[in-house]
């Protein structure tokens, strides 16, 4: 489809609308909920803390994912893509910083959570706006890389989305994926996997266990684990081979991970409940403060 307003090869014009659908759905619901997690962050004193603010670095990028997710709604909807190959670049960046963000968001949270809950100390400011300019950074860092010329963005086989250029599975595209997944996804992966099997163990004699130790890292391997899967069997295979519609399932399911996260980590926490209802109700909540 590209720039042009044909049907993709292997996709009806049904199966485009059906997409388009699914992702405008996945955009909006993600940026509903992430817009009020920040929005209570922003507004509520009691969630200004150091560990909140990693979660408030999660939902930027998980904002940032759902803006992606909208744009290639509304290009599968126009059955076109009209910001031409500059654009297609821009948005290839935009995806992969704000994925990489997420991805690394929710190991910093898993870190943090354990240093809180299982160490005496507190996790001091410093500590935690170190972390989030490290997975900013890091994220842009990689992010730039295919624009650079190691790796590449190209359009998704809908033609309505830009992303990591896979089909090619050239030396070029094996190197940089290798390197950037150990560094991006099997590392994060593994800092959430320990720090809550840590936690667990220290909180499980003592009965205070109080967060989901098993949700984060179930996320990142439904959300991110297809795309993975994906990628590395196009250094093993010609990708070709693999059904269009099929290797559009992978970006699909990660575009949920921003409502996933959003349950997960702020509105399933009762601090935040109290902050979301502050907003939404000001004079409410100023009744309740004065009494």
């Amino acid at each position: 489809m590209a720039e042009s307003g044909s049907l993709p090869t292997g996709f009806s014009e049904l199966e485009v609308l059906a997409v388009g659908t699914v992702l405008l759905i996945e955009a909006l619901t993600g940026l509903c909920l992430n817009s009020l997690t920040i929005l209570s962050f922003c507004k509520t004193p009691e969630l200004r803390t150091p560990i909140h603010l990693l979660v408030l670095s999660l939902a930027l990028a998980d904002t940032g994912i759902s803006l992606n997710a909208l744009i290639a709604a509304t290009s599968s909807l126009l059955r076109r893509w009209p910001y031409g190959s500059e654009g297609c670049r821009a948005l290839g960046f935009q995806g992969f910083v704000t994925a990489l963000s997420s991805i690394c968001s929710s190991a910093a949270i898993a870190w943090g959570r354990y240093h809180h809950y299982c160490t005496r100390s507190q996790l001091a400011w410093n500590t935690a706006l170190s972390l989030v300019i490290c997975v900013w950074l890091s994220s842009a860092f990689w992010a730039a890389m295919p624009l650079l010329g190691w790796g590449h963005y190209d359009y998704e086989p809908l033609g309505t989305c830009c992303t990591l250029d896979y089909s090619r599975g050239d030396r070029n595209f094996t190197s940089f994926l290798f390197t950037m997944a150990f560094f991006n996804f099997f590392l994060p992966l593994f800092i959430t996997l320990t720090s809550y099997r840590f936690m667990e163990q220290k909180l499980r004699k003592t009965g205070h266990l109080q967060v989901n130790t098993t949700a984060p890292a179930r996320t990142l391997l439904f959300g991110w684990g297809p795309y993975a899967l994906l990628y590395l069997s196009a250094t093993v295979m010609d990708v070709s081979a693999i059904p269009p519609k099929l290797q559009m399932v992978p970006a699909l399911i990660a575009k949920t991970t921003p409502t996933i996260n959003a349950i997960n980590y702020a509105l399933g926490r009762e601090m935040v409940h109290r902050g979301i209802w502050q907003c939404l109700s000001p004079q409410r909540s100023e009744l309740d403060r004065a009494r």
